[in-house]
């Protein structure tokens, strides 16, 4: 999933957490994944989960009467809401549940106080450890707070959901449309990867894993048609958004095509659907329609909800035609099943290498 409000990209580094400040309790029976959180005098919020939840950071700016806000999505459910006055840039931190089974954790800041979202990362140090740094956050009057034991060992660990490895069967490039072998280079970006699982959906399953899958078999299928093929990642890892658009700046590609799934609240599983975003001119519009018409064309009964222009950094930066797909919500009745079924994920390899031919057919 790509789209506002700004998630963080999530990496792993190996650190060590210190924490020293006066804590409130936490709730002793919170559902939440969330075990303890603590905001610094340094700006930084460290958090600790229950092992192998998977979390959602979000950027949301101000204007003249409320501050910028960042808020961070958990499985499980507290016990009950609460907000706590801040200190300094910060003005609030409330807990709450946005829907039933999720916690959310809000920070808001004062009017006036400028963020960078692209200089915000949500960070996994372990597999129950975080944080997040508010880089060029002045911190004058910033003083500690949090809820909960930062350093005690977590117990319990939260279930893994459904886990999908890329396919190993071979691909059938035969009856996709036919170009000149070794004339063209295409970039496929599988989004998010690694500690970042981009959108959680039905029975746990993964954005990440499911745009690899695919990207690998897309990738494949156009090698087999003779097209160069350079990927931002290959396996479970995470790479941050400027570095996806250098390599593609650098592989001198014909077209760029970033790969994602959708999401919205698991409450809302009614929302389906499938649309492509480009930036602007005339042939990443015409990739963009290429793409969305083929992934319909082997979704029956999931929406159109068209090609739309879109500010995504990896599309607004690169400078070849370039598209982003969203291949259907992960959180959908309709979406949800076909995503994890490694047959429509074949489908799907097939009309996005569909698409990329079409557009390369038209190319000079």
């Amino acid at each position: 999933m790509a789209r506002l409000p700004f998630r963080f990209s999530a990496l792993v580094l190996a650190a060590a957490l210190q924490a020293s400040s006066l804590l409130i309790s936490l709730p002793a029976k919170a559902a939440s994944a969330l075990a303890a959180w603590k905001l610094s005098s340094s700006g930084e919020l460290l958090l600790r989960t229950a092992a192998g939840a998977r979390l959602q950071a979000f950027f949301e700016s101000g204007d003249r009467r409320r501050g910028p806000r960042v808020w961070i999505d958990f499985p499980g459910e507290l016990s009950r809401s609460r907000s706590l006055p801040g200190s300094g840039p910060v003005r609030e931190i409330r807990l709450g549940r946005p829907n039933v089974g999720e916690t959310r954790l809000v920070i808001e800041f004062q009017p006036g106080v400028d963020l960078d979202p692209s200089q915000l990362k949500l960070i996994g140090t372990a597999s129950n450890r975080w944080k997040l740094s508010f880089q060029g956050l002045s911190t004058t009057g910033l003083r500690p707070i949090g809820e909960g034991d930062i350093n005690r060992a977590s117990s319990g660990s939260w279930p893994g959901g459904l886990r999908i490895q890329p396919s190993r069967t071979p691909v059938n490039a035969a009856g996709l449309p036919t170009v000149t072998r070794g004339k063209y280079r295409v970039v496929i970006d599988p989004g998010h990867g690694g500690p970042d699982p981009g959108a959680i959906g039905i029975r746990g399953i993964r954005e990440s894993e499911i745009v690899l899958d695919i990207s690998l078999q897309v990738a494949r299928l156009l090698e087999a048609k003779g097209v160069q093929v350079t990927m931002t990642r290959t396996a479970e890892v995470d790479v941050d958004l400027p570095p996806r658009v250098s390599i593609a700046n650098r592989a001198g590609a014909n077209a760029f095509v970033s790969i994602h799934a959708n999401a919205i609240s698991m409450a809302r599983q009614n929302v389906n659907g499938i649309e492509t975003f480009f930036y602007s001119g005339r042939r990443s519009a015409r990739l963009a329609a290429h793409l969305q018409q083929q992934m319909l064309n082997v979704s029956p009964g999931s929406p159109n909800r068209g090609v739309k222009r879109g500010r995504f950094f990896v599309i607004r930066r690169t400078t070849m035609p370039a598209a982003l797909v969203e291949m259907g919500f992960v959180t959908g009745n309709i979406d949800s099943p076909r995503l994890a079924s490694s047959a429509h994920r074949q489908r799907l390899a097939l009309a996005i290498a569909t698409g990329i031919l079409d557009f390369l057919k038209g190319v000079r």
